[in-house]
């Protein structure tokens, strides 16, 4: 087989429609598009519009809310920990900080802090400092004969506009005066 000899599989393309070719087409004059109006011109999709009806979007109940001080992290599991250690991309005998598991690419990037979570087993005895931990991820680093540590976690910015914004931004004023 050469490349020039390439072509798609039968029935995998078809001719595209030629409209507005002449009545005789089937897809003439108005192509297909039916007679004046809004939908007929060119640029318009009325998303979600139902006719007049009240719309899908409008006839559910709203619920729930994006609380914008929520904090993420990235999650770290015991398992993920132990085959660091074991590739030695972290040293376990130092402390093992957010830092650190960043820069031996443990943890793609860091959000808000690091979350250990006790999936998997950890065989070696290594001191961690994390933003948080469950209590069986504690329990686990503990039984190693290792410990954790917290980081003091960090404040959250407040989006320009918002009341919380605008508190913080008079109370650094009152301090400075």
């Amino acid at each position: 087989m050469k490349l020039n000899e390439l072509k798609p599989k039968e029935g995998a393309r078809s001719k595209h429609m030629r409209v507005g070719r002449g009545i005789g087409s089937g897809k003439g004059k108005t192509c297909g598009r039916g007679v004046k109006g809004q939908k007929a011109r060119t640029g318009v999709a009325v998303k979600g519009f139902e006719g007049g009806q009240s719309p899908l979007y409008r006839r559910l109940p709203k619920s729930g809310f994006t609380n914008i001080f929520a904090r993420e992290y990235t999650t770290l599991t015991l398992g993920r920990l132990q085959q660091a250690i074991d590739d030695k991309l972290i040293d376990a005998k130092k402390l093992v900080d957010e830092k650190a598991l960043a820069e031996g690419r443990v943890i793609a990037r860091l959000k808000d802090g690091v979350r250990l979570v006790a999936t998997g087993t950890l065989k070696a005895k290594v001191d961690i400092k994390v933003a948080g931990a469950s209590k069986s991820a504690i329990a686990a680093v503990e039984k190693a004969g290792g410990k954790v540590e917290f980081t003091a976690a960090k404040e959250k910015k407040a989006p320009a506009g918002t009341r919380k914004e605008k508190k913080t931004k008079k109370k650094a004023e009152g301090e400075e005066e």
